[in-house]
């Protein structure tokens, strides 16, 4: 039986997506308005995606090394495709419909509800994070905590893992996104992927900077987050 992620759900509404003190592929800031859905309080962890392995879903390539066991840490060496097939096989077993969110979804998301900050905890500051020395110092993904949690209870949205979204990507899209629920370009050869990374030399990243890779690939820093809704 699967691990059901807990999930917080959010009223849709208009957002300013962006930032035009960013890099390039972050302009222009454009106006977007996304549906309510649900999202996972925090990325997917070893336990909760073990039990789709013992199902037949693929594992990780770093199950068994020692600084990536932790069953509450989020699970890492997940390509797209296989983040994918786990929320298909979770639907299978809920009858909820769990997918990968849109990049407009995430930066929505990890605003919490505030307006034009750069941080998910609000401040101006990344080194007013409330565990900016202890993240900073780390070799490995941590467990998940409320002291790593935006306005939504979401918890590391800015640190942690990489985590993948559905879109793919182009460093331009924003010159040409629809207002409503954008869902990025019709194709493309890489993922976005949206937050922070504990193999960084920074391990945080802000809400409105955007990533990419083959999905394909399977790197010890990149993991996901569930969503649901339409």
């Amino acid at each position: 039986m699967p691990i059901f992620p807990t999930l917080k759900n959010l009223m849709g509404g208009r957002f300013v997506m962006g930032s035009e003190s960013g890099g390039p592929n972050e302009k222009p800031m454009h106006e977007v308005l996304v549906s309510s859905f649900s999202v996972g309080i925090a990325p997917v962890s070893n336990k909760e995606y073990e039990r789709f392995v013992l199902s037949g879903g693929n594992p990780s390539q770093f199950r068994d090394r020692e600084e990536f066991r932790d069953e509450d840490q989020p699970v890492v060496g997940i390509s797209w495709y296989d983040a994918v097939s786990y929320c298909e096989w979770l639907t299978s077993e809920s009858g909820i419909h769990y997918r990968l969110p849109s990049e407009a979804e995430r930066e929505y998301a990890s605003l919490g509800g505030m307006i034009g900050v750069d941080w998910p905890w609000g401040t101006s500051l990344v080194q007013e994070h409330p565990n900016f020395e202890e993240i900073s110092s780390l070799k490995q993904p941590h467990v998940p905590s409320i002291e790593c949690a935006n306005g939504y209870s979401l918890q590391c949205m800015a640190d942690n893992v990489h985590e993948w979204c559905s879109d793919w990507y182009s460093p331009d899209y924003y010159l040409s996104a629809p207002l409503k629920s954008p869902l990025g370009p019709r194709r493309g050869k890489r993922k976005v992927s949206r937050g922070g990374s504990w193999r960084h030399s920074i391990k945080f990243t802000r809400i409105t900077a955007r990533a990419s890779l083959d999905p394909n690939l399977r790197y010890n820093d990149f993991g996901f987050r569930v969503y649901a809704g339409v």
